[in-house]
């Protein structure tokens, strides 16, 4: 369990966008009997307006293993206005991530479908045809091969939209580039999944979290 708590990047009265550490899931759930932390236990400890706004004011989710940018609301108006945001991707959401394996090109995107095998499955099945409704699309650059050593490549990511459950970590491993970290979609052994959210920009003002010293900095990808 990370002893790290979350941060605070920005602040103001309508929202505030937070910095999990990897290793604390979003909502609460079983893992809060467990000892687990989770973001909105921490949310409604921080602030007691958080109890009467669903998930403490949570925006969006990361998985456990994920770090990064988390958007919270502070009111239900707020709330309203940028879940409308993002459904209508104009919430921007930039990603880093260490894949195991190489992406034949320097810059590409997908388009593929995000469907839980059952109820309960942990992992997402994906396909390349399916209903729009459980349609993904990510954008990608590679920032990085590690070369010599492990066949690695660091990428800046782009989530398009709302975004599905694991799009990221499952859409690369359907790819053949499975994250570092992510033994559920294949991805070899490490200290922890090495996807971090590295900046969101809401309303055209970007915020932007730390990066973690294992994803290396970052440089600028090419525009189109």
């Amino acid at each position: 369990m990370s002893e790290i708590e979350p941060t605070i990047v920005f602040e103001n009265d309508e929202f505030l966008v937070l910095d999990k550490p990897s290793g604390w899931h979003s909502v609460a759930g079983k893992g809060d009997a467990l000892g687990e932390r989770s973001v909105e236990a921490w949310l409604r400890a921080r602030d007691p307006e958080a109890e009467h706004l669903p998930e403490a004011g949570l925006i969006h989710r990361l998985d456990r293993g994920t770090s990064g940018c988390l958007v919270v609301a502070r009111t239900f108006e707020a709330s309203e206005v940028l879940q409308e945001q993002l459904r209508d991707g104009r919430i921007d959401k930039r990603y880093l991530a260490v894949t195991e394996g190489r992406l034949p090109n320097r810059k590409g995107e997908f388009q593929l479908h995000f469907n839980s095998r059952y109820k309960g499955s942990k992992k997402v099945k994906v396909t390349r045809l399916g209903d729009h409704t459980v349609r993904g699309r990510c954008r990608w650059w590679k920032l990085e091969d590690f070369d010599p050593g492990p066949r690695r490549t660091v990428l800046e990511v782009d989530l398009m939209g709302r975004g599905r459950r694991h799009q990221i970590r499952s859409g690369l491993a359907f790819l053949r580039a499975p994250l570092v970290g992510d033994t559920l979609y294949g991805g070899p052994e490490a200290d922890r999944v090495m996807l971090h959210a590295w900046w969101v920009s809401i309303e055209g003002r970007r915020f932007e979290t730390r990066i973690p010293a294992e994803f290396g900095p970052p440089s600028e990808p090419d525009e189109d």
